[in-house]
Parts: structure tokens; sequence; C-alpha cells
């Protein structure tokens, strides 16, 4: 807090300051970790959520709507990482660590990169709305993963809390605004490959009449046979 308060006159390498300075004092494997979750496994995360989005949403019953959902959520990533590439090079804003080398710095690499705005975040919160759109339940907890992601790049010292910040508004601005024309598109897309053989990438298979007979006759058989070992028993004793 201390060093919160001696950087008032610019809140954002305060806020930096306090998250990062963390990292100075907490003992090696809990940087390396936080370093990896920042890195790698909130987006591995992320991951997860969407197959387990898409593994329920084959079986609702507007099953080829939710599925164009989920396809939009890398789609609307992959739009905000290019629209980015202009962002960032007009702000120009170097890492930074490179305009305040005291900053405890957990990765290597990021040097001669640019940190306006955060590509993790960015792709982070994109699957979080996306997500959220979907399965509101899949989407707060992607929407936290997010959150946690600003933390780590902060801890780790390679973004300021406003490279987070723009990273979270422009996923959000994406996905939001253009999701009428993507699910225009996308909709009928997955409508069509209903009726194709790819259709259970869309809707679930169902069970048949005939398959949902055999299995209660088998489960039927085994409570039989049961109630007859049962009885045998009873008379052995």
């Amino acid at each position: 807090m201390s060093t919160l308060l001696a950087d008032t006159g610019n809140p954002d390498l305060g806020l930096l300051r306090a998250v990062n300075g963390l990292a100075a004092s907490a003992p090696g494997w809990l940087d390396s970790l936080v370093s990896w979750i920042g890195e790698y496994g909130i987006l591995l995360g992320l991951a997860a959520l969407c197959l387990t989005a898409w593994l329920r949403a084959r079986r609702r019953p507007d099953a080829p709507v939710a599925v164009a959902g989920l396809l939009w959520a890398p789609l609307a990533v992959a739009i905000a990482e290019l629209a980015n590439l202009p962002i960032s090079a007009i702000v120009d804003r170097p890492r930074p660590f490179v305009d305040h080398p005291d900053l405890t710095v957990l990765v290597d690499g990021k040097a001669g990169t640019l940190s306006f705005v955060s590509d993790h975040s960015t792709m982070s919160m994109g699957i979080a709305v996306a997500l959220y759109l979907v399965n509101r339940r899949l989407g707060l907890a992607a929407g936290g993963l997010a959150l946690l992601q600003g933390f780590c790049r902060m801890y780790m010292g390679v973004h300021y809390p406003t490279d987070v910040i723009g990273g979270y508004a422009l996923a959000t601005a994406v996905v939001l605004l253009l999701a009428p024309i993507a699910m225009a598109v996308l909709v009928p897309l997955c409508h069509a490959v209903t009726r194709t053989a790819a259709a259970p990438l869309v809707v679930a298979p169902r069970r048949t009449a005939a398959a949902r007979g055999r299995r209660r006759e088998r489960s039927a058989d085994r409570e039989g046979a049961d109630r007859d070992t049962a009885r045998d028993s009873d008379l052995a004793a």
C-alpha cells in the first residue's frame, strides 16, 4: 500500500508496483507457479471450459444456436488480436520494465514487444464474454479466470493495469458489437452441418426408442436376477 501511495501522481504505475512488489518478496516456487499460470495455465483452463460448454451445448434443444455461439468465441478473439496490431503500433508503449528497471520481471523475451494492450487479457476476456452469452455459469467462471489473468500479468511485471483494462475493453467490444453479424452467418452454418455426417459436432446423438427399450430390458433382467439370487439365499438360510 505504501508503494501505491508513493505513486499517487501515476496510479497506473502505483498499482503495478503494488502488485509486482508481491513477486519480490514471494518464494521462488510461487513466482514460477504464477508465471506458468499467467502464460499458459489460464488459457488451458479457458480451453477446458470451452470444451465443457461444447459438450453441454450439443445436448440443448437449440444446439445449433448454442454451438454457433461457441464458434464465435475463438473467431472473436482472433479479430480482437488483429485489431490490436494497429492499436499497439499507434500507442507504441514499451513494456513497463523498460522504463522502470526496478520492477521484478518473471518472464523473458518480452523486451522487444509492446505493452498496450495485453494480448493475454484480450484473449481471456474475449473467451469469457463469448462463453457467457452461451452458458452464464461457465461464462462467469471464465470471467474469473480472465480477471486472474490480468493480475498475473501485472505480478509478472510485463503489463500496466491500463494494458489489462484495454485488453478487456477491446475484447468485450469486439464480441458484443460483432456478435449479431457473426451469428447471422454461424447459425445457418451450424444448421447446415446437422444435415451432414458431421452432425455430431453440433447435435449430440440421441438414443433411439429401440436402444432405450433394450436398455430397459437389460436393467429389468438384472433386477430379476438379483431378486432370484436373494430368494435363493433366503431359502438356503
